[in-house]
C-alpha cells in the first residue's frame, strides 16, 4: 500500500503530539518521527527527510531555531509551526525562518491535514494579519533601500525616524502615528522635524516627494 506524505512532529507536550499524530494519520499522512525538542527535531529531519516538519514554536531548544536549521539543510521540506496563540511576532519570526504555515493549538484537529496539504501544494497557510504585516515589512524595506541611497550628506535616520517616515508615507497624520507607536503626538512632531532636517527639505510634503522619487 502506498503511504502518504511524511510528517515530522515536534512538541514538548506528549498529549499535543498524540492529538496531532492522530489527526495527520487520519488525514492520510505518515508520521515519520515524533519528538519533544528542537535538537531532536533537527536530528530526526536529517534521518527521515520528511515532506513536512510540524514544529512547536515554544518547545525546548526553540522551534524557530529548528525551522531555520531544517529549512537551510533541506529547503524542500515544508515547515509548519505549532503555536498556542496567533502572536504576530512569533509567526513573523517563524515565516522569516522559512515556515509556510501554522497550526493553532486548540483548533479543530481535523483542519491540520488540510493545512499540511495546502503547504505541500505550494500555498501559504497564514492568518490575514500576518499577510498584512509581511506586505508592510516589504514596503518598508523597499522604502529604506530606495531612500537610503539618496540621503544627502551621509545622513542617517534612526530606527524610530524610519518608522515615523514609513507611517507618514502610508498616509497617517501625526496623531495617528503617535497612537500607532504608543507615543505622544508632540514626540512625533519632534521626529518629523529631525527627519526633515536630515533630508534637507522644508516640510513633510518635501519629505514625501523625496520618499516617492518625485521631483
Amino acid at each position: 500500500m502506498t503511504s502518504g506524505p511524511s510528517v515530522l512532529i515536534a512538541d514538548d507536550h506528549a498529549a499535543t503530539r498524540a492529538v496531532v499524530r492522530r489527526a495527520v494519520q487520519d488525514g492520510g499522512f505518515l508520521v515519520c518521527a515524533d519528538v519533544a525538542d528542537a535538537d531532536a527535531a533537527i536530528r530526526a529531519a536529517r534521518e527521515t527527510r520528511p515532506d513536512v516538519a510540524l514544529l512547536d514554536v515554544r518547545m525546548p531548544g526553540g522551534g524557530i531555531r529548528a525551522a531555520e536549521v531544517i529549512g537551510a539543510e533541506q529547503p524542500e521540506v515544508s515547515i509548519v509551526m505549532l503555536t498556542v496563540s496567533a502572536d504576530d511576532d512569533d509567526l513573523f519570526s517563524a515565516l522569516s525562518a522559512g515556515a509556510s504555515g501554522y497550526v493553532l493549538k486548540g483548533q479543530d484537529p481535523a483542519t491540520v491535514p488540510q493545512i499540511l496539504h495546502l503547504v505541500l501544494s505550494g500555498e501559504a497557510a497564514l492568518p490575514r494579519s500576518l499577510v498584512k504585516r509581511f506586505a508592510q515589512e516589504y514596503r518598508a524595506r523597499d522604502l529604506r533601500q530606495r531612500l537610503g541611497a539618496r540621503l544627502p550628506g551621509g545622513a542617517r535616520l534612526t530606527p524610530r525616524e524610519w518608522e515615523v517616515l514609513e507611517l507618514l508615507n502610508e498616509g497617517l497624520g501625526t496623531a495617528e502615528i503617535g497612537r500607532r507607536l504608543f507615543v505622544a503626538e508632540v514626540t512625533i512632531r519632534t521626529h518629523l522635524l529631525a527627519i526633515m532636517r536630515k533630508l534637507q527639505v522644508d516640510d513633510r510634503a518635501g519629505a514625501l516627494r523625496l520618499v516617492r522619487g518625485e521631483s
